[in-house]
This record gives structure tokens, C-alpha cells and sequence, in this order.
């Protein structure tokens, strides 16, 4: 009980001060006020504490970013690239296989054409023999039997895009024909093909094989 009173008596001592009951209530108003203002002069600006700090970070993303976009430039430029790539692959394979399709006849013809030559022979001799009057009734019969063999023959070449090269009387031409000898002429130009011992032929734009021919050339001066 005296602990309490002893207490009591303390606080009563505090409050009991000579120098605040003395003090008006405006003089304590300001007292507050300067005890608030001592307070407020303790506060600390941290702003430029951490400015230095905050830049690395801004730099560091700044950098990244600019890496990333890099990155997603290399990648747009090589995806580009292997499409145009594929695109052109795509159109060569397209062509190649246009090309075996529309040369896929060629050794088949190739290997035909000398039975073709054959038959060829075999009417010049016959038209031979029927101009010295050789040539019986059944031998007419018969060369134009393979006459006409020969006709079919060509049509079914035509039906194929294989058509005979034109020689006689045309200028000589490397690409279409093969001279085989030089002939004296003096009724056409020089390198005009004059005649053809064997017939050549082209599979839509392609030479099948050349024609064998005989080229003139300047006949001697008298």
C-alpha cells in the first residue's frame, strides 16, 4: 500500500513542477512546437544514398535488352535466309523433276533410232533397185509396206515431242548437226549442208542426236 502511495506521491511531485505551472498555456504550446521541430531536424535524406546503386540495375536490363533484340534480329534474318533457301530448293527439285518427266523418253528413243535407220536404208536400196528396174511387183509391194512402217514410225516419234532435225540446204549448225566431210559447191554458199547420211532428231528442245551431214565449201577458181 505505502508502493503505491509512494508512487503517487512521485507523479503528484512531476506534475506539481513550479517552472510548468508557471508557464502560460501559450508558453507550452511552444515549447511543443520546438520539441517537434528538434524532431523533425533528425530526419535523414537517403535519396542520393541510393542513386548510384539504382543505375547498375537499369544498365545491366538496358544491356540484356539491347542483347535480346539482337538475338531476335540474327534469328528473323536466319529464319528468312532458310526459307528463301527452302523456297529455292523447293523450285529446283520442282524443275528437275518437270526436266525427268519431260525427258524421260530420251534413251528409249535414243535406242530406237537406229531401227529407224535401218528401215531408211532398206527403202533407198529398194528405190534404187526399182529405178534399174530390179525390183519386182512383190518388191514394190514390199517397200511400200515399210513405207508406211516408217511414216507410223515418225508419227508415234511426233506424238512423243521427238521430231527430225531439218538439214538439207540449211546453214550448218553445230548444235543440230555433225559434218563428216567438206564437199566443193558451187551452187550454194559455203557451210550449207548439201546432203545428209543420217537423219537427226530433238526431243522437245533437245538433241537427241545430231544429223551426219555434208557441208560445201568454196569450189576452186578456174
Amino acid at each position: 500500500m505505502s508502493h503505491f502511495k509512494n508512487r503517487s506521491n512521485n507523479d503528484n511531485q512531476k506534475n506539481d513542477n513550479p517552472a510548468d505551472q508557471q508557464q502560460t498555456p501559450e508558453e507550452q504550446q511552444s515549447r511543443q512546437e520546438n520539441s517537434g521541430n528538434a524532431s523533425d531536424d533528425l530526419e535523414v535524406d537517403f535519396g542520393d544514398a541510393f542513386d548510384d546503386g539504382a543505375e547498375e540495375p537499369v544498365k545491366e536490363a538496358e544491356d540484356e535488352l539491347s542483347a535480346l533484340k539482337r538475338e531476335l534480329a540474327e534469328a528473323k534474318d536466319k529464319t528468312l535466309r532458310t526459307f528463301a533457301e527452302l523456297e529455292n530448293f523447293r523450285k529446283r527439285s520442282a524443275r528437275t523433276l518437270q526436266d525427268e518427266l519431260k525427258y524421260a523418253n530420251m534413251s528409249l528413243i535414243r535406242d530406237m533410232l537406229p531401227v529407224m535407220d535401218n528401215l531408211l536404208r532398206a527403202i533407198d536400196a529398194a528405190e534404187k533397185q526399182d529405178q534399174s528396174g530390179e525390183l519386182t511387183e512383190q518388191g514394190r509391194g514390199l517397200l511400200a509396206g515399210v513405207k508406211m512402217v516408217v511414216e507410223q514410225f515418225n508419227t508415234v516419234l511426233g506424238k512423243h515431242n521427238c521430231t527430225p532435225i531439218e538439214a538439207i540446204n540449211q546453214p550448218f549448225d553445230p548444235n543440230f548437226h555433225q559434218a563428216i566431210t567438206q564437199m566443193p559447191s558451187a551452187d550454194v554458199e559455203p557451210n550449207t549442208v548439201i546432203m545428209e547420211t543420217q537423219k537427226g532428231y530433238v526431243l522437245h528442245d533437245r538433241v537427241v542426236r545430231p544429223s551426219q551431214v555434208i557441208v560445201s565449201c568454196e569450189a576452186p577458181k578456174e
